[in-house]
């Protein structure tokens, strides 16, 4: 008598199933902000994720790549990811992202520092305007 036992796939089906759903919400993390509400157009959509480099209210910098996202990083620390990243992947999309009670000053720092970074284009993040 030859007949599949299907019950331990089941079981395991399962136990993945409630680990997966234990950890999706862990995998989204990041900075809270405030961004400026202006109408813009959507960018294209592109093959790989962009770096963004966040700005907060109080002025402290934040990055999407490495490890503790949510901790803020120095200058220095910034553009030696942001330069390791561009030394590999020239094209890769670099974003800032600026809250809307920081001081214009700290954004166009950050711009000043992927730059001199080696980021040749850079894109600021709004969020369209609530109707």
């Amino acid at each position: 008598m030859s007949e599949i036992n299907v019950v331990p796939y089941i079981d395991v089906m399962l136990v993945l199933l409630i680990i997966f759903m234990i950890t999706a919400p862990l995998l989204s993390q990041g900075v809270k902000i405030d961004l400026p509400q202006v109408p813009s157009e959507p960018l294209p959509a592109s093959d790989s994720d962009p770096v963004i480099v966040s700005v907060d209210a109080a002025g402290n910098f934040f990055i999407n790549y490495g490890e503790n996202q949510d901790q803020p990083v120095s200058p220095e620390v910034l553009v030696n990811r942001v330069s390791a990243l561009v030394k590999y992947r020239p094209k890769l999309p670099v974003l800032v992202k600026g809250d809307t009670d920081v001081n214009y000053g700290r954004v166009v720092q950050a711009m000043a520092l992927l730059q001199g970074a080696g980021v040749k284009g850079i894109g600021l993040i709004t969020e369209p305007p609530e109707q």
